[in-house]
């Protein structure tokens, strides 16, 4: 008796959008990426992409790389808001804990866990349906008001 596979439905960027999923045109290093996905929930706001063959390893599933590029970018947007200014990354660790599988649509959901005058620490967890792929955290580093 063989185990079933979890589901890996395709979801096409229409699908995306009937389901409250938005995207932009970015251009510099996410435009060779992306596109990556965002979707708001009340005070929640998650964000995802779907993982293209492009984004395969040699071994044909996403790239450790590729995953790590969208957790930062999503939780950097998220230490921006929360900072309510610009902030880079100035840390940033992943555990990966599954594999991300090319044509799955791949989801973030982060955190902010602290926030002080000049960090934003924040934490995230991608899943691919409801399995996890990865866990991560890092900080940010709040940059100062641009002076004229």
């Amino acid at each position: 008796m063989t185990r079933a596979q979890p589901s890996r439905a395709r979801r096409t960027p229409d699908d995306l959008r009937d389901e409250g999923w938005r995207t932009a045109e970015e251009d510099g290093f996410i435009g060779l990426v992306g596109p990556f996905w965002s979707k708001e929930e009340g005070d929640v706001r998650r964000f995802g992409f779907v993982a293209e063959p492009r984004h395969a390893n040699l071994v044909g599933v996403v790239q450790g790389g590729m995953l790590m590029t969208f957790a930062d970018r999503g939780l950097g947007i998220l230490a921006w808001a929360a900072a309510g200014r610009p902030a880079v990354t100035t840390s940033f660790e992943m555990q990966f804990v599954g594999a991300g599988h090319i044509g799955s649509f791949i989801e973030l959901e982060g955190e902010v866990v602290q926030r002080t005058k000049t960090m934003v620490f924040m934490r995230g967890l991608l899943r691919s349906g409801r399995r996890p792929v990865a866990s991560c955290q890092g900080s940010w580093k709040i940059l100062s008001e641009r002076r004229a």
